[in-house]
This record gives structure tokens, sequence and C-alpha cells, in this order.
């Protein structure tokens, strides 16, 4: 899945930069602060069935016809009222000439990530592994041909619309295919109304944390030129990009441990402590072989305006990657309200953040107020975490890692400036420095991999 992922977002990359560099920074401004709102529209979509369908069906695997038979009838019924709310924010911004393609990428988006997880479910992550490649192969043709015939933001829009109806008739074909389910649909009262129940936290959950993720792109929009809310989103994408790597990893995880609190709760905390170090030891160097490389990065990828944005945003990256520790322990062991909580305080960190630093600061402002939201939610999930689960014990699970990180980061400064294909150089350096000062330092140990190997045999 990782493997699969990197090739994807590399094709991604391709078609990330052909995007931006054809819209320029204001009309990229209005594109991807589209995308947001139909993501922080989504969450009526989702009502926290997502997470509760991969839980329920990681335990029952014998119904996940029914369960995704029942997820896919309600989420018709609620797309009317997604449709309302989602007018009347674009006709607020602005924005109402892409109310259409804006809906249907919505609902297609929200179609396919519930067919995607069914193969999380039952832990079959090969056809998984694939769609994401195909997926980008798609995205990239049809944005290339946007720019050959000289589309407009509305094209791009449609473009990935067109791309998740690709997705949802792939994984429909698979499931049906492999016999795990057939798409069909049913509706059960009673099933939706004990779900909405155990899913209204994570629903709760999902609303806050699409909120403080997508927010500040809007309010840059809303707040300040549009220029810079194209500078912005060009900084923001690599960071949200790289999110991916934690984020496929608990998606993996993520019914080990749901198991492991079923079957092994004895050994919970210590699995989350060795997921927490292992989202470390591979956040960190990316995260500083980013801050380091900014300039030659930006240069090459984005936009000029870009680069102190994506310098701030890479202190973000690496504790955005650990935090996913805690969010997989407190959602597999069914303390979903407790992350809710978290969640809570995050957002309102996080607005109160934008609304005073981006009138001040800009998209600058809003760099470093992405910073503090993600210390806000480790700093809770950490704390919620000690009290429901076991303390992850952070201080002696970091400093070896850290210590790796800043050698190599001392390492790369020197060779900050390379560009073009030669800003390979430091990063292949750097790779190797961190790998070696890791070694030294017994960042990672020989009884950590046979864990990993242990966790990753559950998953299989």
């Amino acid at each position: 899945m990782l493997a699969a992922k990197v090739v994807a977002r590399l094709i991604a990359l391709v078609t990330v930069i052909a995007t931006l560099k054809w819209l320029m920074p204001a009309p990229y401004g209005t594109f991807t602060t589209l995308v947001n709102y139909t993501a922080i529209v989504s969450v009526v979509l989702d009502l926290g069935f997502n997470v509760l369908y991969v839980r329920e069906g990681a335990r029952h695997p014998a119904d996940i016809q029914r369960y995704l038979r029942n997820v896919m009838s309600l989420r018709i019924l609620m797309a009317v009222g997604s449709f309302v709310i989602l007018a009347v924010a674009l006709a607020i911004a602005g924005l109402s000439s892409l109310l259409v393609p804006g809906f249907l990428l919505m609902v297609l988006t929200s179609y396919s990530t519930l067919l995607r997880n069914t193969l999380y479910a039952v832990q079959r992550l090969g056809y998984e592994a694939l769609a994401v490649v195909l997926e980008s192969i798609v995205l990239l043709g049809l944005v290339l041909i946007g720019i050959k015939i000289g589309a407009g933001v509305t094209y791009f829009v449609w473009a990935y619309a067109a791309q998740y109806a690709f997705s949802c008739a792939y994984f429909a074909i698979v499931l049906w295919w492999q016999k795990i389910a057939v798409v069909g649909w049913k509706l059960e009262p009673q099933l939706v109304r004990e779900w909405f129940f155990q899913g209204l936290p994570f629903a709760l959950t999902f609303v806050l944390t699409i909120l403080y993720f997508k927010i500040d792109q809007p309010l840059v929009y809303a707040i300040r030129p549009h220029a810079e809310a194209g500078w912005y989103a060009a900084a923001y994408k690599p960071f949200e990009a790289l999110l991916f790597i934690p984020m496929t990893l608990l998606s993996v995880v993520f019914p080990v441990l749901s198991v492991y609190f079923r079957e092994r709760p004895q050994e919970l905390t210590d699995a989350v402590s060795r997921f927490f170090k292992a989202l470390l030891v591979i956040g960190w160097p990316i995260a500083v072989g980013l801050f380091v490389l900014a300039h030659p990065l930006t240069t090459m990828f984005l936009y000029p305006q870009s680069e102190p944005a994506l310098r701030i945003l890479a202190l973000a990256l690496a504790i955005g990657f650990v935090n996913n520790a805690f969010i997989g322990a407190l959602s597999a062991s069914d303390r979903q309200v407790s992350f809710t909580w978290a969640a809570g305080w995050s957002l309102v960190a996080n607005l109160a953040l934008n609304l005073m630093l981006i009138p001040l600061f800009g998209y600058i402002g809003a760099s470093w107020a992405t910073v503090l939201t993600e210390v806000v939610l480790g700093v809770a999930g950490w704390i919620l975490t000690r009290r429901h689960i076991g303390q992850v014990p952070v201080l002696k699970l970091t400093w070896r890692p850290i210590l790796a990180g800043l050698v190599m980061g001392a390492v790369l400064f020197p060779l900050r400036n390379f560009d073009g294909v030669q800003v390979t150089i430091p990063i292949v350096i750097g790779a190797a420095v961190y790998a070696g000062a890791a070694l030294l330092l017994r960042a990672v140990t020989s009884d950590e991999i046979a864990f990993a190997r242990r966790a990753l045999a559950l998953a299989r």
C-alpha cells in the first residue's frame, strides 16, 4: 500500500504542479477553495459512518455487504441536505457557478471512500494499491487534456469528479469479482439508528477535524487577496500530500488495534507506543528535509511566494505524523467520544488563531496557526490516551530519532540551495545520513522491527 501510494503521489505531484502553474495563483486559489468547501460540507454525507463501517466490518466480515448497502442508501438521502448547504456556502463565497461540478465531486468522493473502505475492513489491500495508481493516472490525463485545450477552473473541478467516478466503478467491480460484496441498496431503520448513535462521536470528530484542516484556506480566500490563497494552497499541498503516509499506515494498523483492544488489551499500550515511534521515525526526517530544502522545492514546483509557508508547515508535518497514533488508539478502543473532545479543542484553537493571525500576517499567519493547532491536538490526544489506554512515553521514544534528524539537517544545510535535478543529491545524502545516525543512536531496535513484522502478519 505504501509503495503504491508513493507512486501515486509522485504522479499526483506532476498533476498538482501542472495545475497550479497553468491556473496561476488567483484561479488556483479559487479552485482549492471550492475543493475545501466540498470537503467541509461532506461531513453531512459521512455522519461518522466511514470509521464505524471499517471497525464493525473488521469485527464482523460476514455482514460487510449488509453494512455497505445500508450506508450507501443512507448516503443518497443525506446528499439532498448536503446540496442545499453547499449551495448556500458557495453563494456566500461567490462561487455559485461551480455548484454542480462541486456537488458531484463531493458525492462521488464520498462513495469512493466508502467502497474502498470495504477493502480496508477485510484487509484486502492489493486492489486498493492498484486503484490509487490508476486514479492518479486518470486524473493526470484529464489535467493534461485541460491544459492542452486551455480550460479554466470549472474544467478542473469536473476532472476531479471524473476521477472519483472512475474509482466508484473500479471498486464496485472489484468487490463483486472478489465476492466480498455486491453493491446494492438496503435501508434497515434499526441498524441505521444504532449506527447513528454509535457513529455520532465519529461524526463530530470528522466535522471538527475537517474544519480545522480545511477552514484556513477559505478564510485566506475571504480575508486576503485571492493570490495569497493560491500561494498558501500551493505550500499546503506538499504538507497535505505527505500526510498520506501516516494516514496509510493508520488505515492498515487501525483494524489491528481494534482486534488488540478486543482480544489482547494488555498489549494495546505497547502497540500504540510502537506505532507512535514508527510514525516519528518516518515523519521527522521528511519534515527536516522539507524545512531545509524549501527554497529549491518551491523554485522548482510551487510559487516563489510559497517558500516561507512551506518552511513553517514542515514543522507541523512531524507533529501531524505522530498525532495519528493517538487518533488510532482512541478510535480503536471505542473511545471516540474522547477524541471528539481533542478535535474540538483543536478546532477552537485553529479558528481563534486563524482569525487573529490571517488579518495581520496573511497566509504566513495561517501557516503558524496550522503548526500550533497540531500541537494542541497532539497534547490533547496524548493526555486522553494516557487516561483511557495507557501512557505513551513520548520523551523516551523521541529523543533518539529527533537527534538523528537534526544530524541530517546539519549535513543538508550547506546543500540547501541545490536546484533542478541537483536537489536529488541532498535528498539521497540526507536519507543515508539519517539511516546511519538512526542506527548509531539505536533509534530503531531489532525488537521493534520484529514487532512490526508480527503486526503486519496479523494485518494480512
